[in-house]
């Protein structure tokens, strides 16, 4: 019996964003900090540089499961642009910097630290002066949640000829500082409306330019085939019970019964994670090995890389778990359902299971005000059930067996 045909992706429109000379002088609803950048982001892009311009500035500043996301569509940006892949620059993250020589391989990544740049003016001069050092002929941004101060602000200081912009998700706060940016720059870019999936956008954006019809694909990461740093005489599982949001965290005592389960069905398990989201002691034994705070991120990868399954919650390790094709549970929340996780089903890797449970306050941007303890897990997260998970885990690690 053949598959159901997959719904036709609506391709992205070109569009534009207007304001007036005088606006753009003096324009209202700017935050103070902007007032100050402006000045030196506007000396440092004026800067003439003696050579030709050339490439293409790719900007991605965001986490590493946008990173994770964003990886495939790099493919089509020497076709979709009309230039080589070594005249391709990535101006990246340097939480993720670690790792960009194996995932980035055979492109130019150049990586800053974003909350620096944010808020400390000298090193925003510095890496300005950086960027506009590149002189390329064009620059791209197709992030569709982004900062203006960051993203808007490095393709205007790069001052290519060509600049070519997606259009943000943009509220009441924001909507000044993206009007004043977009309207000066040559391409914007409407990959859609919300909540349509970050995969799907960074496909339909490069279609655009390619012609051809949009074509999203599951993540996949380039990745080293080293040793992980545990012992490998039996299968492992990997444990992220942490998040940079508590609330995006599945309660903790949750995992450890998980541990404990996953170690009953014979498997060795590691907790990961950062040392500072270490929110229980974990009960180690010869089965259970904590390694939160201990790996290097090319560590993690590693780990990720050899595993029997992982476990996660909504953050970035869980689509590094599904680049490299690790069977990969991940539990969802509603604050953005559907942006980022769950995949769509066209594009889900048979590897990868969400799991959630639904509620009717789904899509509150993780605005919750149904949780009195800033600490805790959001209702959404907490209200996904064990057997939920379990059940994801023995259906991923019952595949593997017959495989």
């Amino acid at each position: 019996m053949p598959e159901p045909a997959q719904p036709t992706l609506e391709p992205a429109q070109p569009t534009t964003v207007k304001a007036g000379g005088f606006w753009r002088l003096l324009p209202a609803g700017m935050r103070r900090r902007w007032w100050l950048f402006r000045i030196t982001d506007a000396m440092q892009r004026m800067k003439a540089l003696a050579r030709g311009r050339k490439g293409i500035l790719v900007i991605r500043m965001d986490g590493i499961g946008d990173m994770v996301l964003f990886r495939n569509s790099l493919e089509d940006y020497a076709q979709a642009f009309g230039v080589p892949k070594e005249q391709i620059f990535v101006l990246g993250c340097k939480s993720w910097e670690s790792v960009a020589d194996h995932v980035f391989d055979g492109y130019h990544v150049m990586a800053i630290d974003e909350h620096k740049y944010a808020k400390r003016l000298l090193y925003r001069i510095w890496v300005n002066a950086r960027v506009r050092r590149l002189n390329v002929a064009v620059t791209v941004c197709d992030a569709y949640f982004r900062r203006a101060l960051m993203a808007d602000s490095l393709a205007r200081v790069a001052g290519a000829p060509k600049t070519i912009m997606s259009l943000p998700y943009i509220n009441g706060p924001t909507r000044a500082e993206y009007a004043w940016y977009l309207s000066q720059v040559s391409d914007v870019v409407d990959t859609g409306p919300y909540p349509r999936h970050e995969i799907e956008r960074h496909a339909a954006f490069t279609a655009l330019f390619t012609g051809d019809a949009p074509d999203p694909k599951a993540p996949r990461l380039p990745w080293r085939n080293n040793p992980p740093p545990v012992a490998t005489d039996k299968p492992y599982a990997v444990l992220n019970p942490g998040s940079n949001e508590y609330g995006r965290r599945w309660p903790m005592a949750q995992y450890i019964e998980l541990a404990g389960w996953l170690a009953g069905q014979g498997m060795r398990v590691v907790f990961i994670g950062k040392a500072e989201e270490k929110a229980a002691v974990i009960p180690a034994s010869d089965d259970v090995i904590d390694l939160t705070g201990k790996t290097t991120l090319p560590e993690m990868f590693d780990l990720m890389h050899r595993a029997a399954l992982v476990v996660s919650n909504d953050t970035g390790p869980a689509h590094v778990a599904i680049g490299l094709g690790a069977p990969s549970v991940v539990i969802v929340g509603g604050g953005h359902f559907g942006c980022f996780v769950p995949y769509p089903e066209s594009v889900r890797p048979e590897t990868a299971r969400f799991v959630y449970q639904r509620m009717d306050c789904y899509h509150c941007f993780w605005r919750c005000h149904k949780r009195e303890d800033a600490k805790a897990s959001f209702p959404c997260v907490a209200a996904v059930d064990m057997s939920q998970v379990q059940e994801a885990c023995g259906d991923l690690l019952k595949v593997a067996s017959i495989k």
